[in-house]
């Protein structure tokens, strides 16, 4: 067993009830954990509105190819669609840590190679594992961050 680390984002619809139905489908039985939800500004210079975000710690022998096609799935089943790069969306999951495992892959890169210039991917990490993330990170990472409360109290 190991612990994973996705992170959820939602901006168009109900984004509270599109992050909660993607837990389910990535959970799968595993023991899980989520970070409270924030509100977020969009990256990538593309109009649109702001993002709810969380983390979802996992404790799960699934290797980091099985948890992308979860969260595939979750984002087909949310009815994401991918018209613009970065554009908005009713689900986006991206895999950002999967205990120790390494890939550099096309489709697939862990850790996440992005995740620690972006806060809205580091301070919901931060709460959950305060461990694998410092102050200096959280300072140098760019995007405004506004915590929202938990999940269930937004739905």
């Amino acid at each position: 067993m190991h612990l994973a680390y996705l992170s959820l984002g939602s901006n168009v619809g109900n984004r509270g009830a599109h992050l909660a139905g993607a837990i389910p489908a990535l959970a799968h039985d595993d023991e899980y954990r989520l970070s409270s939800v924030y509100e977020t500004e969009p990256v990538g210079g593309v109009d649109q509105e702001d993002f709810w975000n969380l983390v979802v710690e996992l404790t799960t022998r699934r290797g980091a190819r099985e948890l992308l096609e979860c969260a595939q799935r979750a984002e087909q089943d949310a009815q994401r669609t991918r018209e613009v790069r970065w554009g908005p969306r009713t689900l986006d999951v991206d895999v950002l840590l999967v205990g120790a495992e390494r890939l550099d892959l096309p489709e697939l890169t862990v850790p996440h190679p992005r995740m620690y210039e972006r806060s809205f991917v580091l301070v919901p990490l931060a709460e959950l594992a305060p461990n694998l993330v410092s102050d200096a990170q959280l300072r140098a990472a760019s995007g405004r961050v506004t915590k929202l409360g938990t999940l269930s109290s937004l739905r």
